[in-house]
């Protein structure tokens, strides 16, 4: 992993990274309000576990149609969140977002177009950049939610290990991004993501799917009883609260609201068969 000085870690674009980076003109500082639909979810507060389902559901979002709720947040009985987003992409393809996934880790500068207000940095665990695939790969991360700064690792693993039905996504020229999450250097992974990416008239929709803590969390490589137990014991030692779940709501309709806007101008500059 491309390890990060402390002079590297900061939020936006010094001046002069504004000056002579090739992305400068891209970074945007001002961000859109939320769209209506998350400021009513964040109103509702948390919502009733049944209408929000867990990881094991992940299939269903192959399924035509909504889930019975798109945007909100719930706590189960163990402790674990789910947290669940929809952002409305006009003129956005599902292939964009592949291509994004893949070529923004290599980068801080890049990454920072995504979220300018909260993201700071970003680093391949392989070292490698600039390749063209995601999946089987780590990405290191270091920024705000809310105002905790977090490092977290971001393991990309294939839509089928969550039972998606990778075939079916080709064909339907839908994308879900899929990985396990973890703070940085600890061996317990927390949680799980997926983005599901689907062409609607005049674009596309994300729907983001968080599963975080409680039953969630397991010692890397021990998907079995044992990893489940110990899984178990480590939950107690990481509540989460209510407010962490919002702000986490709000991090990922802000990210994705703001990147949709600029990516179709992204892809064309810097996509397949351009220059970087």
């Amino acid at each position: 992993m491309t390890h990060a000085t402390p002079e590297s870690v900061h939020l936006g674009y010094t001046a002069t990274e504004m000056a002579s980076s090739p992305y400068a003109r891209f970074f945007k500082p001002d961000m859109a309000p939320l769209p209506e639909h998350v400021r009513e979810a964040i109103a509702l507060g948390l919502q009733t576990e049944e209408l929000l389902p867990p990881v094991s559901s992940a299939r269903a979002l192959q399924t035509p149609g909504y889930w019975p709720v798109e945007n909100g947040v719930t706590i189960s009985p163990d402790g674990a969140f789910r947290v669940f987003v929809r952002t409305d992409m006009p003129g956005v393809t599902p292939a964009m977002w592949d291509w994004w996934f893949a070529w923004h880790g290599s980068e801080a500068q890049r990454y920072k177009l995504w979220h300018p207000r909260a993201h700071m940095h970003v680093a391949w665990a392989d070292g490698r950049s600039d390749l063209q695939h995601y999946v089987g790969r780590t990405s290191h991360v270091v920024e705000y939610v809310g105002n905790q700064k977090l490092n977290l690792d971001i393991r990309f693993v294939p839509p089928a290990s969550l039972g998606l039905d990778e075939e079916r996504l080709k064909r339907d020229g839908e994308v879900a991004i899929c990985a396990r999450g973890s703070m940085a250097g600890t061996p317990m992974e927390t949680g799980w993501l997926i983005h599901h990416v689907r062409p609607v008239p005049g674009g596309s929709e994300m729907r983001s799917r968080f599963w975080l803590a409680g039953a969630n969390i397991r010692p890397r490589g021990m998907p079995g009883a044992a990893g489940a137990l110990i899984g178990r014991v480590a939950a107690k030692f990481a509540p989460l609260t209510d407010n962490m779940a919002m702000e986490l709501l709000v991090h990922c309709a802000q990210e994705m609201n703001h990147l949709a806007g600029i990516l179709p101008d992204l892809f064309e500059t810097f996509g397949p068969g351009q220059k970087s």
